[in-house]
């Protein structure tokens, strides 16, 4: 890659994208090249053309979420690099983020140098990883056999949510037997026997929202 490198910005948030250009604008080899309000409107842009690397928010309004539209952009040949910039760091949302083919994951309170470090190694198709969440993804490395794997976070999420096992299956396109066999597996790798004490653990541990 040559030249600049052109960055898409994706955010509800107008102050946050102002700020996210004002950081990355000082920097000579980076160009803000668009502003996104919507995912939608990440997609449609990222398709374009022209466009490096995208900084997604995760959580926007009503409509496609930050993790869907990284799918959506890395899902086609060529595609831009997407560098996830959110104020969430949980297990249900790294790990979602990462497999939808996020490049890196950082957070909202990161340092500007750190923030345009992580542009540059997302252009160059290189990891980029907020500290916290490089620990976690790394504890889950050393003890496999109890980190939560990304469905059983997921379906944890819902039931911290208040849904039932009848809406947990249908979010996800799964059987009520599949929800009841994750939640079978929460509870032993948690060391829990209730719903209530599971979304406690899972809270504290940080691998869900709180």
């Amino acid at each position: 890659m040559s030249g600049r490198i052109r960055v898409l910005l994706a955010d509800d948030h107008p102050v946050v994208r102002a700020g996210l250009r004002a950081v990355l604008e000082t920097e000579a080899d980076l160009e803000i090249a668009a502003e996104a309000a919507t995912a939608e409107e990440a997609v449609r842009l990222a398709a374009g053309g022209g466009i490096d690397v995208v900084l997604m928010d995760l959580q926007f309004g009503p409509g496609m979420g930050g993790a869907a539209a990284t799918a959506e952009i890395t899902a086609r040949p060529g595609a831009p690099r997407v560098l996830i910039v959110t104020t969430y760091d949980s297990d249900a949302d790294t790990l979602g983020a990462i497999e939808a083919g996020a490049t890196g994951y950082l957070l909202k309170d990161a340092p500007p140098a750190e923030l345009a470090a992580a542009v540059r190694e997302a252009a160059a198709g290189r990891t980029a990883l907020a500290p916290a969440v490089a620990d976690r993804l790394l504890d889950r490395m050393r003890t496999p056999a109890v980190a939560l794997s990304l469905r059983e976070v997921q379906v944890l999420d819902l039931v911290a949510q208040g849904l039932a096992n009848l809406e947990i299956a249908r979010r996800l396109h799964i059987s009520q037997a599949t929800v009841k066999s994750h939640l079978v597996h929460v509870y032993a790798k948690l060391g829990v026997d209730s719903r209530t004490a599971a979304v406690a653990a899972a809270t504290g541990r940080g691998l869900i929202r709180r």
